[in-house]
């Protein structure tokens, strides 16, 4: 079987988000998600990583972990994972004949979202896992991964304006679409969301009388070290917030060291740790020892990663929103990575069509930075040269703002020594080499990855 060239014949159904589709599947398949504890993770920006973390911290402490994600970055096999290790293909191909021939007796077909949703919903239980981690797709309200009425809890990561065609134009809408993950009387943890979603997610909460822990970030220790210090927890009957330790869980403080950076890395880091900590309160076998450990081995490609291509050291990130180019250009500026504050920074980037090109440029954008726009292959790409006049608009002081026809010669172009040649003497010298920085779509990360046939570890 050809994997690509199957589920490309269900993309032409779109995407729809409702719940009816995917219900009928399953239960031609028998209902597997009924047999699967999960924990169901959304959110516009984290949810990867928040996901990342607790499957290798629960793989850590012996079980049997499913993890779904989406999208991946060079092949569909990345997106099933058990104990951390990617569907074996023969597997995949298995599992996605027996849902492909139970669709068959469906009117309208399923699209391939579903059908890959529900293939990873087979697989586990076939497998028997003792869990599956399930990373939202888009929203949460009527995503396919949103059938289950009893998880073990539901994380709500962050709140932005993101797939706002679909989800609706404010941070309201956005807000009422992620938390239909939430479930009657079902654990609820809450990252840090604006106002105006956090008053919905809230109002939420109190209609489904949902037992909710508000982690604060990890405090920065340095050194790549962290401590988590408690949580906090609502109390709905009061209407206030309460302390874990007096209702939902035992708080206590915890160290550990993460190999993902940025400081946002301390915000995921923090709810991950409240609902395992709260996994345990039910019986989970999930000490403070090995929460630490699988933290410390938790790997996320493409998410603020250090690269190293044709002898040149890149940073790669995806920074497909507003929101997580802030993040980005924060990690840029930070004095932790040594980057001169008066070096410019050469970005290589392309996007999707449906992104907020205006506000990603406002995000990263800099006077004397070098702009390299590309297309993102096979997918809804930006044009480039639109591109190039938005970034034009929003930055007029940048020192290059040029078009290249694919990843590969932009990044030749932007990490040429002959390119700095503007430079004063001072920025080019070895500690001062300007940073090249690859982002702006996953699916671009993921092409570049696939053009150099390169392990996602990279470093």
């Amino acid at each position: 079987m050809d994997i690509d060239a199957t589920l490309q014949q269900f993309a032409r159904f779109g995407v729809k988000l409702e719940l009816e589709s995917t219900q009928q599947l399953l239960a031609v398949l028998g209902n597997p998600h009924e047999q699967v504890p999960i924990v169901h993770v959304a959110g516009s920006n984290g949810k990867g990583s928040v996901c990342a973390y607790l499957s290798a911290v629960l793989t850590e402490a012996g079980y049997r972990v499913g993890r779904y994600t989406s999208p991946h970055l060079v092949s569909w096999q990345e997106r099933i994972c058990i104990k951390e290790q990617p569907i074996a293909t023969s597997d995949l191909e298995q599992v996605l004949q027996q849902v492909i021939t139970a669709s068959r007796s469906l009117e309208p077909s399923p699209t391939q979202f579903e059908i890959f949703t529900a293939a990873a919903w087979l697989h586990f239980a076939q497998q028997q896992v003792d869990l599956a981690v399930m990373e939202v797709g888009l929203g949460g309200r009527l995503d396919a991964t949103n059938v289950c009425d009893r998880p073990l809890a539901s994380i709500i990561t962050s709140i932005s304006r993101e797939h706002w065609q679909r989800l609706g134009p404010t941070l309201a809408d956005i807000a009422w679409e992620k938390a239909g993950i939430l479930k009657p009387n079902c654990l609820a943890v809450i990252g840090q969301v604006p106002p105006e979603a956090a008053a919905v997610i809230h109002r939420r909460i109190v209609e489904l009388n949902c037992p909710t822990l508000y982690p604060p970030p990890a405090k920065d220790l340095g050194d790549g070290w962290a401590e988590y210090q408690g949580t906090e927890a609502y109390d709905v009957e009061s209407d206030s917030p309460t302390f874990a330790a007096d209702s939902v869980v035992v708080v206590k403080a915890l160290k550990y060291r993460s190999p993902l950076l940025g400081d946002i890395q301390r915000h995921n880091a923090g709810l991950a740790i409240a609902a395992l900590q709260s996994l345990r309160q039910k019986g989970w076998q999930v000490s403070d020892e090995t929460i630490a450990n699988g933290i410390a081995k938790t790997k996320w490609a493409g998410r603020l990663q250090w690269f190293h291509w044709e002898g040149h050291q890149l940073l790669i990130d995806g920074a497909h929103n507003p929101a997580s180019a802030k993040v980005l250009r924060q990690f840029v500026d930070s004095p932790a990575i040594g980057v001169d504050r008066s070096t410019s920074i050469h970005w290589v980037m392309g996007m999707l069509s449906t992104k907020d090109h205006a506000d990603v440029f406002k995000a990263l954008l800099r006077a004397g930075d070098r702009l390299y726009l590309v297309p993102v292959p096979d997918h809804s790409t930006a044009d480039p040269e639109a591109l190039a006049a938005i970034a034009h608009e929003i930055c007029p002081d940048l020192a290059t703002c040029q078009t290249y026809p694919d990843v590969l010669s932009a990044l030749a172009a932007a990490t040429d020594s002959s390119s700095t040649s503007q430079l004063s003497a001072r920025m080019q010298s070895q500690t001062n080499t300007p940073l090249t920085v690859l982002c702006g779509s996953l699916y671009l990360i993921g092409h570049f990855f696939q053009l150099n046939n390169a392990s996602m570890d990279n470093k």
